[in-house]
This record gives structure tokens, C-alpha cells and sequence, in this order.
């Protein structure tokens, strides 16, 4: 994407959020019965009866438009790589949500699409934080992007467990790239992390609590891959140093990545459905869908307009920046055990 105007983006924009809603509205509708891929309710759902999980298609579909609205003539190089690696995990997501795919055929899948990420010169190339930059070896630097595309893929499918969730990171986390790329002149980088966040909250109309319409499993794994693409792809590009999109996108990584830790430590199977991440413990605990989503957004809209503002703070800054937002995370996990406690002792 080279050749791209601030029209294109505007109308790209427009149509990934039109199309997404459309498309939602229509596979809700309608594509139940003709589809027939539905979510039923398990150890793991927040949801008590049975939801169609097609909304990825939806968002899919409005990416598309938009960029075909953009510049399509344009899509070459590394962005041909992207789309060729979610194209991969979209189609091997949507088999999964059909008729299942074993785990480690889908792992392989991830990895393939981390593997295309790199053959189109999208990886882990340096380590840039505010307290120094170093370039990575190609031998340090090709484990640490196959292990953050497929952490990524999997993480935002782990937290796609709540209405109007994962529709929300993207659009808070996709907006922010966005703006960054804006800000840093890239508009090609701006319109592919915009028409992104349209789409997402085209869906969203249909997946706001009562959601009636799921992402499912082809719309978290993209959103997750387009995510990690992103990410790397604006960090080489010059637009804001890996940790900023990392900052956007923190309220679904520290909660995945807590989580994870939290049962290896306790010795629970890992493959098994739980509902012990942050936002499902809250919803269990009697705070109900909506009052833990807009408090979810709350801290959505905060990282993704300090990740924005910290890409421009000096080295100092941005350190502070960040310590201060480990405390944060730190007082949300303090809050969800409070709120747990009390929930138990009013029982």
C-alpha cells in the first residue's frame, strides 16, 4: 500500500465500517440456518445459550472493502505477506469454528503465518525501550517473532470470552496505531490499522451486550494476527517503537499473559476451558457483562491515548510511563481478587 490519499483512507474507512455491519447484520440474520456455525455455551462461556460465532466474517468482509477502497493497486511487497498470512489463519480459523481442528494443526497454521510474516521482512527486529535500543541477532530475532505472532493469535482468541470485548480492544488498539501513523506521516500504515478499527466497530453494533452475533474463532485468531503484523510492520516502518503498540494493545496482553502464568503455577492443563481471566472472574463475581466491559474500555481508551501520547515523551518519560502502568495492571489484579472476596462473602 504506496500510493494511498487521505480520500482513499476517508472512503476506506467508511466502507470497512458499513461493510462490517452489513455483513454482521446479514450473518445474523440470516446465515444461522445456511452456515450453521453456532456457539453453545461450555466450562469456559460467559453466555447461556446458544450465539451464531460467524461476526468474523463481518469484520473480514469490511477490512476487505476498505482496502480495496484505499489503494488496492498498492498491495505489494510486506503487505502482501500480511494479507497471505491472514488469509491462512482466517481460513484454518474458520474449518476450526466449522468442524473443529486439532491443536496442533492449528499451531502449525499459526506458525506458517508467522513464517510468511518474516519472509515479507516483517519480524522482531530490535529492541527498542526507553531504556536502550539494541538490534537483534537473526538468530534471537526469528524465535522471538514466531513466539509473539502466535502468543498474539492466541491470546486475543483466549480473550474473545465477553460481549462486545475483543470488538472493543480492536478498535481502541487498532485506533491507536492508526493514529501514530498518522502522526508519523505513514498513511499507507494509518489506512490498513483504520479500515481495521471501522470494521471492528461495524461489528460491534451486533455484539454490544446482549450480543447477538460472536467474533468465533476466525474473527479473534485475525484480529490477533493483524495485531501482531501491525505491530512489527510499524515498528520497522519508523512510525513508534514495538513497546508503544504493545502499551495499545496491554489490557488484553497482561490479562492473557497473567492468566497463562497463574495456571502453569497452579499445575492446571492449559488446554482445558476455565473462566479465570480478569474480565470473566468480574462478570462471575456479579459485576455482569456490561458494567465490566465499559470499565474495560475505560482502560482501553486510557492505554491506547498514553501509547499515542508516550511515542513522543523523551526516554525518561516514557519509563515512567511505563512503570506507572505495571501499577496499574498491578491494581487491577488487586481489585478483581476484592471484588471476588466479597462477592464469596456475600453468598
Amino acid at each position: 500500500m504506496l500510493a494511498v490519499s487521505a480520500w482513499g483512507t476517508a472512503l476506506g474507512v467508511l466502507l470497512a465500517f458499513a461493510g462490517s455491519a452489513v455483513v454482521t447484520w446479514w450473518l445474523w440474520a440470516h446465515g444461522r440456518g445456511a452456515l450453521r456455525i453456532v456457539d453453545h455455551p461450555n466450562d469456559r462461556s460467559l453466555h447461556q445459550t446458544p450465539v451464531p460465532r460467524t461476526g468474523g466474517m463481518g469484520v473480514l468482509a469490511g477490512v476487505l472493502l476498505g482496502t480495496l477502497a484505499v489503494a488496492p493497486w498498492a498491495i505489494n511487497g510486506a503487505w502482501a505477506w500480511l494479507g497471505a498470512a491472514l488469509g491462512l489463519v482466517a481460513t484454518v480459523s474458520l474449518v476450526d469454528d466449522r468442524s473443529g481442528v486439532p491443536p496442533h494443526w492449528r499451531l502449525l497454521a499459526h506458525l506458517g503465518a508467522a513464517v510468511m510474516l518474516m519472509v515479507g521482512g516483517i519480524l522482531w527486529a530490535d529492541l527498542d525501550v526507553p531504556w536502550g535500543h539494541w538490534h537483534l541477532p537473526l538468530p534471537l530475532s526469528v524465535p522471538l517473532t514466531l513466539l509473539g505472532v502466535v502468543w498474539m493469535v492466541n491470546l486475543y482468541n483466549f480473550m474473545d470470552g465477553m460481549d462486545g470485548f475483543a470488538g472493543g480492544m480492536a478498535v481502541f488498539g487498532f485506533g491507536a496505531l492508526a493514529v501514530l501513523g498518522w502522526q508519523a506521516g505513514d498513511l499507507a500504515y494509518a489506512s490498513a490499522a483504520a479500515t481495521t478499527a471501522a470494521a471492528a466497530g461495524g461489528f460491534l453494533i451486533s455484539n454490544f451486550p446482549p450480543a447477538r452475533i460472536f467474533l468465533g474463532d476466525m474473527g479473534s485468531s485475525s484480529l490477533g494476527l493483524l495485531a501482531a503484523g501491525l505491530a512489527l510492520l510499524g515498528a520497522q516502518r519508523g512510525v513508534f517503537p514495538l513497546w508503544v503498540a504493545g502499551l495499545a494493545f496491554s489490557p488484553f496482553i497482561v490479562d492473557a499473559t497473567w492468566t497463562l502464568v497463574r495456571r502453569l503455577a497452579r499445575g492446571e492443563r492449559l488446554w482445558e476451558a476455565h473462566r479465570s481471566h480478569h474480565y470473566q472472574r468480574l462478570v462471575l463475581a456479579g459485576w455482569g457483562h456490561r458494567k465490566t466491559l465499559l470499565w474495560s474500555y475505560l482502560l482501553m481508551a486510557a492505554s491506547a491515548a498514553t501509547a499515542v501520547a508516550g511515542a513522543r515523551l523523551p526516554a525518561g518519560g516514557q519509563a515512567w510511563l511505563l512503570t506507572a502502568w505495571a501499577g496499574v495492571y498491578v491494581l487491577v489484579h488487586v481489585k478483581v481478587d476484592q471484588v471476588e472476596r466479597a462477592a464469596g462473602g456475600m453468598a
